[in-house]
């Protein structure tokens, strides 16, 4: 993914779009680019790297300004380099567009182009757009809405474009399919952006646009918003954002990572606020309660995510089938969408993404609906397209996540998974009252026992990642809920350190991967006292009779495995069904830790994006 961030108003526009583009960076950090529109043009400039060699290359053009659009990218069509960066500009230099997502049939429309005589500079497909709607501008004699509006109906693909044009230094022309534009509502000035933490301290009166619609932004004017396929005119509510800046700044953290993982105690609770009634002995969530027959009368659960959502998935399914005795199945999202799978009318899908705009979950939600199953939305972000087209949800309230590698958001997810396992256990009898009262007691108190667990194993961790920052490969295991557990901190490492890890039940440990145990192999073994803990102890005595380096995850007090391991983090005691929350505090300490010894870049590991809002086409 990319990201957008534009403005028209009153104020100087470069200030907002350099600092915008610093807060969307985390959407993708290989190239960057902004135009401004000056006296005498577009004053443009784009980059190889980060934003900050941006704002080097660039601060020429903090002028008097008042409109302007900007880009981090992500690379999918074209390396990283000047020429692919965005903006781009249409042949006749008159029309500037930025662009998240990809246009799939970018290669035919390119060839048509090239016969009627435009000439191409980049490899994107993104520079065949702006050509496209310079050939319908000048070939019908349009306006720049319209022209946009021909050429989106042309193309194929999901995009979030925002476009200008030399000659009107007063508007611009967005539109949306399949990615984020939301937009933001000042006094007489307007903000444009892939989400909403650009023009905070500006303005938290906001909306999204839909998917398939656009909008043209004039200035000392209402916006004029319309169906791109039929140009019908639609209307918005405005919104009023519930973020605070604060929480899109490290607050004296050395990364967003590490802030966001001490936060967990903290959006943990938010996320149980209103629902999670320990008092009144009940656990409220309007969306599970107004469609609670959905739920209990459901020929099966089908949850759909990728990476550390899918992950809460898998412990989702362990939840959901253990305490309400509901058949559950966990999906690639990226799988689901294109196997044909059976989907029935009693059927309820559940979504997980942290941004509510991954693409392939969006696109497994869509095929869901289309086949007449119950869809139902967690995710962490007010009024994001996973929020808009569910029939139901749950928001997390985890708050802004700004790190790409995914911690605080897994455990918010977690807790949600939690509260309708336990929800729905209750509503069809399957757990006792007694049983009820005791888990919602103990889920309530988790934000304190993930305070302790931070508070008492980082020292420890620190210690261990010293030892173990040059290992070339690692090894995860876990059994039950814990098995994805495994899952999770082979993935938090793979993606911040670039140590090649593995999760692996740990029984199938003898299946293959214990070959590859040595002197020089850290093993990572999750094994709380709940859950089959004696057969985790026999496969701990296999890997010391192989000579495997052992870092044990255990509970207070543990004895036996205590023994045997090289390196012990314990955690608090807990029921096997919320182990995987305390889990993953020291598995996410240890591989950021581990990064920060090698010098990763933390917050902005390579080749990654915080969420894949596009899917790269060949």
């Amino acid at each position: 993914m990319c990201g957008i961030v534009g403005y028209l108003g009153n104020r100087k526009a470069y200030p907002i779009i350099i600092n915008g583009l610093k807060r969307l960076e985390y959407r993708g950090y290989d190239s960057a680019g902004l135009v401004v529109m000056e006296d005498d043009g577009f004053g443009l400039v784009k980059t190889k790297g980060k934003v900050s060699e941006l704002e080097e290359k660039s601060k020429f053009l903090n002028n008097g300004s008042t409109l302007g659009v900007g880009h981090t990218r992500w690379a999918t069509h074209g390396e990283p380099n000047d020429v692919n960066s965005h903006p781009h500009l249409s042949n006749d230099e008159q029309i500037v567009l930025v662009h998240n997502g990809i246009i799939e049939n970018y290669d035919s429309l390119k060839t048509e182009l090239i016969q009627k005589g435009f000439v191409f500079h980049s490899e994107t497909d993104t520079e065949v757009l702006v050509n496209l709607i310079q050939y319908f501008k000048d070939k019908e004699n349009l306006n720049l809405t319209e022209a946009v509006r021909y050429s989106l109906n042309e193309v194929v693909g999901a995009y979030a474009i925002a476009v200008m044009d030399k000659n009107d230094p007063d508007e611009i022309v967005v539109a949306r399919l399949g990615s984020p534009l939301v937009i933001g509502i000042g006094d007489n000035e307007f903000f444009i952006a892939s989400d909403a933490s650009p023009f905070l301290e500006f303005t938290k009166e906001a909306f999204y646009l839909d998917d398939g619609e656009m909008a043209t932004i004039r200035r000392d004017k209402d916006i004029d918003i319309r169906k791109i396929k039929d140009n019908l005119k639609v209307t918005h509510t405005v919104q009023e954002l519930k973020i605070n800046l604060e929480e899109i700044e490290k607050s004296g953290y050395e990364h967003f990572m590490l802030k966001e993982i001490y936060e967990q105690p903290k959006s943990i609770r938010d996320t149980m606020r209103g629902r999670l009634l320990v008092d009144e002995g009940i656990i409220k969530m309007a969306g599970i309660w107004d469609y609670q027959e959905k739920f209990l009368n459901a020929k099966r659960i089908i949850i759909v995510a990728c990476g550390t959502s899918y992950h809460a998935g898998l412990i989702g399914e362990y939840l959901i089938e253990d305490l309400a005795r509901i058949p559950v199945e966990v999906e690639y999202a990226s799988e689901f969408r294109y196997r044909n799978p059976i989907i029935n009318r009693k059927d309820v899908v559940i979504a997980i993404s942290q941004s509510g705009e991954t693409a392939d979950t969006l696109a497994a939600l869509k095929l869901a609906r289309e086949k007449g199953a119950f869809i139902y939305g967690i995710n962490n972000v007010v009024g994001s397209s996973i929020a808009r087209i569910t029939d139901a949800g749950s928001y997390t309230h985890a708050g802004p996540e700004i790190g790409v590698a995914s911690t605080k958001a897994f455990t918010a997810q977690l807790t949600i998974l939690s509260l309708i396992a336990i929800k729905l256990g209750k509503h069809n009898g399957n757990l006792s009252k007694e049983r009820f009262n005791s888990l919602i007691s103990e889920l309530d108190n988790i934000p304190e026992l993930v305070q302790k667990t931070l508070e008492n194993t980082a020292e420890k961790v620190i210690e261990i990642s010293e030892k173990y920052k040059n290992a070339t490969n690692a090894l995860y295991l876990g059994r039950g809920y814990n098995f994805p557990s495994a899952l999770e901190g082979a993935l938090k490492l793979k993606e911040i350190s670039y140590i090649h890890a593995e999760g692996y039940p740990a029984a199938e440990m003898k299946h293959g991967p214990i070959a590859l145990i040595d002197e020089n192999m850290p093993v990572v073994i999750i094994a709380p006292r709940t859950g089959y803990y004696e057969k985790v102890v026999s496969n701990a005595m296999e890997i010391k009779a192989r000579k495997g380096q052992i870092i044990a995850v255990v509970n207070t007090g543990d004895t036996e495995l205590s023994k045997i391991a090289d390196h012990v983090i314990e955690i608090p005691n807990s029921s096997e069904e919320f182990s995987p929350i305390l889990a993953a505090i020291p598995l996410q300490l240890l591989s950021y830790y581990i990064a920060v010894k090698l010098g990763r870049n933390v917050d902005q590991p390579r080749n990654l994006a915080k969420s894949v809002t596009e899917e790269k086409k060949i």
